[in-house]
């Protein structure tokens, strides 16, 4: 089973408009997909009777504020134990609406790692059972891994060039 096999296959299964973004880093396959192909697309990956996608290695939510219209994704890292494969799957969305379908009910990881990306990066997965901070405080009003917040405090006081001679 190689990365083009698999990328013809669900080229071929879900067509050009569903899965785009086909690209090898690194030897593991990167494909990009839509929020309303996500879930149907992962289960047919973990029910493909070659294929095996069947543990979910990483979910993880990315930021990009300068993306109009794609600010927030979401990366899916999965792992065909059997074939020894991996695979990323990417998908975007605005910042106006950044709601994602959970993938809770087919991979039971899926839950702490979407409360992660929904904590730091206020991404919304939709019919997820408990979707609560897991890492900052219940009362926090703001989600600390999107880029919309200085790098440096700009109060600090050790860090005046005028200190270090400049």
């Amino acid at each position: 089973m190689t990365n083009e096999q698999i990328a013809q296959d669900l080229v071929a299964k879900f067509g050009e408009d569903k899965i785009y973004g086909i690209m090898e880093n690194y030897g593991l396959l990167n494909v990009t997909t839509s929020v309303d192909t996500i879930v149907p697309l992962l289960h047919y990956l973990y029910q493909h009777p070659t294929f095996k996608f069947q543990f979910l290695t990483d979910l993880a939510g990315i930021h990009f504020p300068d993306a109009v219209g794609q600010e927030f994704g979401v990366i899916y890292h999965l792992h065909s134990l059997e074939n020894n494969v991996r695979l990323i799957i990417k998908l975007y969305v605005p910042l106006e609406s950044p709601k994602v379908p959970t993938i809770t009910g087919l991979y039971a990881t899926a839950n702490w790692m979407e409360r992660e990306a929904f904590d730091f990066y206020g991404i919304i997965f939709e019919g997820h059972p408990n979707l609560i901070r897991i890492l900052n405080v219940e009362d926090m009003d703001y989600h600390p891994m999107r880029k919309e917040y200085p790098m440096e405090d700009a109060t600090r006081q050790d860090k005046i060039d005028s200190l270090f001679g400049r």
